[in-house]
């Protein structure tokens, strides 16, 4: 590719930022980043960009609003969609709106080009496929090194310093989750969750990623929430290599 792409991402999970970030800038590609829907409006209208990433949930508004608000301005950027709902009707009212693809999170860094190659016609090798969550959480090991590298296309300059960012925040992380569960803050936990989800796969935080798939699956019960604990604690006992 001679240019670099130039592609705009929307997000406002700090580490699910530099995650997506980093493996753009394999394709090669420029990405400028926005965690806000005001943000992104702004960057869209000075900048020309060959593709848009748009978070499904802001702090702002949400992803559908955003796709609306550039559209309403005579902008027709291709957009591709991610979020960490594996809902299908989420997905549908994404893709009603516009977007050509929904990527659910965590994201693979092979995945995620894929897309974008795909997205804009171009070629790329297709990405490998996904375990089920079932099979994940049974067999998952606590961290997945081989994944986060290849998510990363071999920079492991690049893990060291996301998983560093994820493990000094996840004690906290984790508490704020658990005190959601216990004040039955349903909605609160379910961010939470949401955006724990999508970090523990871009740091190849396997283990503990399978269990919050679990436990978003069922928010009210016990089981899950315990299953979670253990993988909480299994992965802070054993920081990343």
């Amino acid at each position: 590719m001679d240019t670099p792409l130039r592609i705009l991402l929307v997000e406002d999970d700090p580490t699910s930022s530099r995650f997506i970030a980093a493996a753009l800038h394999s394709l090669p590609a420029r990405v400028d980043v926005a965690d806000s829907q005001a943000g992104a409006i702004e960057l869209a209208l000075a900048a020309g960009h060959d593709l848009w990433l748009v978070d499904a949930r802001l702090p702002d508004g949400d992803g559908i609003a955003l796709l609306h608000a550039l559209r309403a301005r005579g902008l027709t950027t291709r957009a591709l969609a991610h979020t960490a709902s594996l809902d299908r009707l989420d997905h549908d009212a994404l893709l009603d709106a516009g977007f050509r693809k929904v990527l659910c999170k965590p994201l693979a860094g092979a995945e995620l080009r894929a897309a974008v190659h795909c997205a804009l016609g171009l070629r790329e090798p297709r990405p490998p496929l996904r375990m089920s969550t079932a099979v994940a959480a049974t067999y998952a090991p606590v961290w997945d090194d081989a994944g986060a590298l290849r998510a990363l296309n071999g920079n492991e300059e690049h893990v060291a310093q996301l998983r560093g960012l994820f493990m000094a925040e996840l004690r906290e992380t984790g508490a704020g989750l658990m005190a959601h569960w216990r004040d039955d803050e349903l909605d609160a936990l379910e961010a939470g969750l949401h955006r724990l989800r999508a970090s523990c796969g871009f740091v190849g935080a396997a283990r503990l990623a399978a269990a919050v798939s679990a436990w978003q699956a069922a928010p009210r019960e016990v089981e899950p929430r315990s299953g979670f604990e253990r993988a909480l604690r299994d992965t802070l006992a054993q920081p990343p290599g």
